[in-house]
């Protein structure tokens, strides 16, 4: 999930007029400056490097959780997502292994027999190219086939998925599915920045549109409603947090403010309190096997989070917990790790990759004019 830091600023997105009459639709995370550059360096050059990636996304096929399909879940309806708990693994003292036990950071190659998890993050890495193809060029081919992969993916009623997780992370033995599977859609976030961008295209129907509109309603009911979704609410950790990034998100692109102010100001400024101590770490994260990334991944949506944040009138970049500690502190915590300037004290198993550390502090550094 984590992309190059060149990847990473290429897919920002430029809210852009509309025609008169029609919806229009702002962008909420990404940074209207930085896209702007992006487009006068398209302009000068001969090459694009970002074009090249929309090219070969026009070459792909659709995306579908009905796709390339080795197991359906409980349910029996193929249009449901299904996904295996990554951390677990058989039980070697039980005969046919399960219930499946616990190793945090060692994932088990089996969930990988699985491909709705790849189908959404294929999908939503297409549409970014794609995306920011037709911003930089114009182009109606990069929309058409944009077009094409969100009606085959949210809006057919031969492919769709359906609007839930219940199957999501489910454990051998021990479950279904669980609320923490939750942090498997987190990539959404790029679709309604992607249709800000394409929505001057004639390529971009209003029928695709409205039907991605009606998924991500339906499932933000489900977010907010369902077992699974008030589970994942509860937790406290990068989880949590993430949760609440995505009904953020999602209410704001349905225009449900209300539901967005409400998540902000009695579930996530609270979470400040339990996951940032007074130096600005996160104990919860840095407590896990493969620390560097987790942290990372945590205050990479509490920024994003706070950049939405900014749309209902709360500024959660300056906001403090009991400890007297924001996101400024967190950020600041973190760059002497970056900079190598300390060495890193906590468990790392996977390879350290500074990408996601570098995209962070390059947005800290527009918000905290100390920060350099």
């Amino acid at each position: 999930m984590i992309r190059s830091i060149i990847f990473l600023f290429a897919t920002v997105f430029l809210f852009s007029s509309t025609t008169k009459g029609q919806e229009k639709f702002k962008l909420l995370i990404n940074d209207e400056a930085t896209l702007k550059v992006l487009k006068q360096q398209f302009i000068s050059k001969s090459s694009n490097e970002q074009i090249s990636r929309a090219d070969r996304a026009l070459l792909k096929r659709p995306y579908s959780v009905t796709f390339k399909k080795t197991k359906i879940a409980p349910s029996g309806d193929i249009h449901d997502y299904l996904s295996q708990a990554p951390y677990w693994w058989p039980d070697p003292t039980k005969a046919n292994g399960e219930p499946y036990i616990r190793k945090d950071g060692r994932r088990n190659p089996e969930i990988y027999k699985l491909n709705d998890r790849a189908q959404i993050g294929d999908l939503t890495a297409a549409l970014n190219d794609l995306a920011l193809g037709y911003y930089l060029s114009g182009e109606e081919k990069y929309a058409k086939k944009a077009n094409e992969l969100l009606t085959v993916f949210f809006v057919d009623t031969a492919t769709r998925m359906n609007p839930s997780l219940t199957f999501a992370q489910y454990v051998p033995g021990l479950n279904d599915g669980r609320g923490i599977g939750i942090i498997e859609t987190r990539g959404l976030i790029d679709i309604p920045e992607a249709i800000a961008l394409l929505q001057e295209s004639k390529s971009l129907k209003p029928e695709t549109v409205s039907g991605v509109k009606k998924w991500f309603s339906a499932y933000l009911t489900w977010l907010t409603d369902s077992a699974n979704g008030k589970s994942e609410r509860l937790e406290k950790n990068n989880h949590g947090t993430n949760y609440d990034l995505q009904v953020i998100d999602f209410a704001l692109f349905l225009d449900n403010k209300e539901l967005a102010k409400r998540t902000l100001s009695s579930i996530t400024i609270p979470r400040l309190d339990v996951q940032f101590d007074t130096d600005g770490r996160q104990p919860l994260e840095t407590a896990r096997t493969n620390s560097w990334d987790y942290v990372n991944m945590n205050l990479d949506a509490w920024m994003k989070i706070a950049k939405l944040a900014q749309h209902v009138g709360i500024d959660l970049y300056h906001t403090k917990n009991k400890n007297n500690v924001g996101l400024q502190k967190a950020v600041e915590w973190l760059i002497p790790y970056l900079e190598e300037k300390k060495k890193w004290p906590y468990q790392q198993l996977n390879k350290f990759n500074k990408d996601q550390a570098l995209s962070i502090v390059q947005r800290a550094t527009k918000v905290y004019p100390s920060i350099k």
